[in-house]
């Protein structure tokens, strides 16, 4: 036998090894195939209108949202609010809640969580996500939320709700509590990692308000959803998000797959300081989910921008009180102001103060006396409630009655 042959045979293995889809690593075209070949024109993006006229992504799966973080703005959306299956969308919840109990205390990191039997992922049949945590092993507390978070552990999941909630029955009654708390109003959950469940959906709309949360409330656990590896008991299992290894605006959330959900996925991306969240819903392939998480961040980012139409604290006017001790009130906005407009109107933004009739002391500071909008181009992009920035005393007597009867003169 030639000495060649077995190099030339593990070659042609090595090489029949890849779907067509998928081409060997530094594998070189042909010369005359590559005289032929042109790159692809990229796709056109087909677009729709919205009920409010909008042009918006027309995209190809049950449900999809595109949040802006900082305002809770829907910037657009397709079927935003039908209870669907969210597959292992389901384990945000179940992340969430471990994240708040370590926050306040109730657990600690190195707190040791038992898989239970009930718990216990068999080898990963139908499909499941696992940890592969042993039956009656025990691994840290953060060791189980990482493998909620990064593996999506069917096992770890159910492990941890037995941990918290004294059963997983226990802790999906704390999960619906925190729906409500949330005002995920669309939403209830069956169990704590998203296998499928009569009565088990969600909305697009609350599984953006969820990852909002988390963002918000988990601050310093969310690096967590940006892992792109974890490793337990000698297995590697990477990050099923495929976006955190190619866009690294994106540092998170969470994917979710069954049958009946079809793929989903949560993401966010922070670009020039604005934060979008986009979720999508029943899409209908893992390639599917991550493309229309694309287009929705590229659209976004392409088409809004965040405004600052008022400074929180700073003065926009300076209304008249009657019988205070001070003649007037400095009034503004009370907390940080922030607006989602289209791109280019933030430099075209203008305020207008409505103030409530006869201001009268005794006034608080921080007490509601009016409004702010805001508009660009005549349309009108939002408002704000204006407050007194300060505490205006009622005056005495005599100082009540000289002020009325300068009033009266004044006529």
């Amino acid at each position: 036998m030639s000495p060649l042959l077995p190099t030339l045979l593990a070659t042609a293995l090595l090489a029949g090894s890849f779907t067509s889809a998928e081409a060997a690593p530094h594998a070189k075209p042909k010369a005359a195939a590559a005289r032929k070949a042109k790159p692809a024109a990229p796709a056109e993006q087909a677009m729709t209108t919205d009920a409010n006229g909008q042009s918006i992504p027309l995209l190809e799966n049950k449900a999809w949202v595109l949040m802006n973080f900082n305002t809770g703005q829907v910037l657009a959306s397709s079927n935003p609010d039908e209870p669907l299956p969210p597959a292992s969308l389901t384990k945000m919840m179940t992340s969430y809640l471990v994240e708040q109990a370590l926050k306040s205390g109730k657990v600690k990191p190195d707190d040791k969580v038992t898989m239970s039997e009930s718990a216990w992922c068999r080898g990963g049949k139908n499909g499941d996500s696992c940890m592969f945590v042993p039956l009656n092993a025990q691994a840290s507390l953060m060791e189980m939320l990482r493998g909620v978070v990064i593996a999506s552990g069917n096992d770890a999941s159910k492990a941890l709700a037995e941990h918290l909630g004294g059963s997983e029955a226990g802790f999906v009654t704390q999960m619906n509590a925190e729906a409500a708390k949330l005002g995920m109003t669309k939403t209830h959950f069956e169990n704590a990692d998203g296998l499928p469940g009569a009565n088990h959906k969600a909305s697009a709309r609350d599984m953006a308000v969820l990852a909002a949360a988390i963002i918000r409330n988990s601050a310093e656990y969310y690096p967590l959803y940006a892992e792109r590896e974890f490793t337990y008991n000698n297995i590697k299992q990477g990050n099923r998000n495929a976006l955190l290894y190619t866009d690294p605006t994106v540092d998170g959330l969470k994917t979710g797959h069954t049958e009946e959900a079809g793929y989903c996925l949560v993401a966010s991306s922070k670009r020039n300081g604005m934060r979008l969240i986009s979720v999508i819903l029943n899409a209908s392939s893992k390639q599917a989910r991550a493309d229309q998480t694309r287009v929705l961040f590229n659209w976004g980012y392409a088409n809004f921008e965040e405004a600052t139409p008022a400074q929180a604290g700073a003065t926009l006017t300076t209304p008249k009180v009657v019988y205070g001790v001070a003649p007037e009130v400095a009034a503004g906005v009370a907390k940080p102001w922030t607006l989602v407009v289209p791109k280019g109107q933030a430099a075209a933004l203008k305020t207008e103060v409505t103030l409530n009739p006869g201001l009268e002391a005794p006034i608080a500071k921080g007490a509601v006396i009016g409004k702010v909008v805001a508009s660009a181009n005549g349309k009108v992009l939002g408002e704000a409630p204006v407050v007194a920035l300060a505490d205006v005393e009622r005056a005495g007597f005599f100082l009540r009655l000289k002020q009325r009867i300068a009033g009266w003169f004044s006529k």
